[in-house]
């Protein structure tokens, strides 16, 4: 049990000394917040199971001995042992849903985010979406939430990581969405048969080697199968732009990010007309390509995922 500091008593108190003891350790804040006081906020109003929507006269409410316990320790766990704070609470917000996770799963972060708020338009007219894919899902968090935009729409989540699938399949029913949404275990496309969609979506694996041992101790509380791929972060990403034309519909678009390694891609595919997507929001090494765009160039697509 954590020592319980004096003069602490209200969520408002905890709030800040969360945020000093958050500064003070030199935590890196990267995984739904960018500083330590929204950081702290995060963590203290999850391990109360309240959200940001609390009005601000509670903030100045006094919080049981109980729950003072509760939220000491995990500002010390936070500080000690540089878990994500999504990890901490089980929670993660995503594109305006709250989602379950837990350390078998990325911290949801990706901009695609806004593009699903959207419905994907302009690139796709969202009253004409009957069927999406999101491919190496994690938590379900980019498919659940394109289902949760697109009330027509069917879904699949695919990942290779039962435990993924697992927490994919939570958020499932924390939605209610088993009607529209099904979670699948497959490398890839291997298991989907000839089905096809009017959307691929796919935030793969794509950190180098080299640059995975360099990231802040943060990330490497996430699972290493999520973040890491082979051939400069592109192992995966080459797969995926393969064979997507082959599971999109006619009219159909993948959508497709890369982060750090848009650069590597564009060398290794220099005469793809790749469009690279920006966000309000902040975010960049998402690309958009037709199904057309796919099948013309899949000579040299082929070419470099066999190289």
């Amino acid at each position: 049990m954590s020592a319980q500091p004096d003069g602490l008593i209200t969520i408002q108190d905890f709030v800040r000394w969360g945020a000093s003891r958050f500064k003070a350790a030199g935590l890196f804040f990267g995984h739904g917040t960018d500083n330590a006081l929204d950081e702290a906020a995060e963590l203290v109003l999850g391990a109360l199971d309240l959200d940001h929507s609390l009005p601000a006269a509670f903030h100045s409410c006094h919080l049981t001995l109980a729950e003072r316990e509760r939220v000491a320790a995990l500002i010390e766990r936070r500080v000690r042992e540089r878990v994500p704070v999504a990890y901490l609470t089980g929670r993660a917000w995503f594109s305006g849903f709250e989602f379950t996770v837990d350390s078998n799963v990325l911290v949801p972060r990706s901009p695609i985010a806004e593009l699903l708020e959207v419905g994907f338009d302009p690139w796709v007219d969202p009253a004409r979406v009957e069927r999406v894919l999101d491919l190496c899902t994690g938590s379900g968090c980019i498919g659940i939430a394109a289902a949760l935009h697109l009330p027509d729409a069917e879904v699949d989540l695919v990942d290779l990581s039962p435990a993924a699938l697992t927490v994919a399949h939570a958020n499932i029913e924390r939605y209610g969405l088993d009607e529209r949404v099904r979670a699948i275990e497959s490398d890839l496309f291997a298991a989907l048969d000839d089905i096809r969609y009017d959307v691929i979506v796919s935030n793969p694996p794509y950190v180098p080697r080299d640059e995975y041992d360099t990231l802040p101790e943060e990330f490497l509380r996430e699972p290493e199968l999520g973040l890491v791929a082979a051939d400069e972060g592109l192992a995966l990403a080459l797969r995926i732009l393969e064979r997507a034309p082959h599971h999109l519909e006619p009219e159909g678009v993948l959508v497709l990010e890369v982060g750090n390694s848009a650069f590597a891609l564009e060398q290794r595919l220099p005469g793809v007309p790749f469009t690279w997507l920006e966000f309000e929001r902040g975010g960049e090494g998402v690309l958009v390509l037709t199904r057309e765009q796919l099948l013309a160039h899949r000579a040299e697509i082929a070419a470099a995922a066999d190289a």
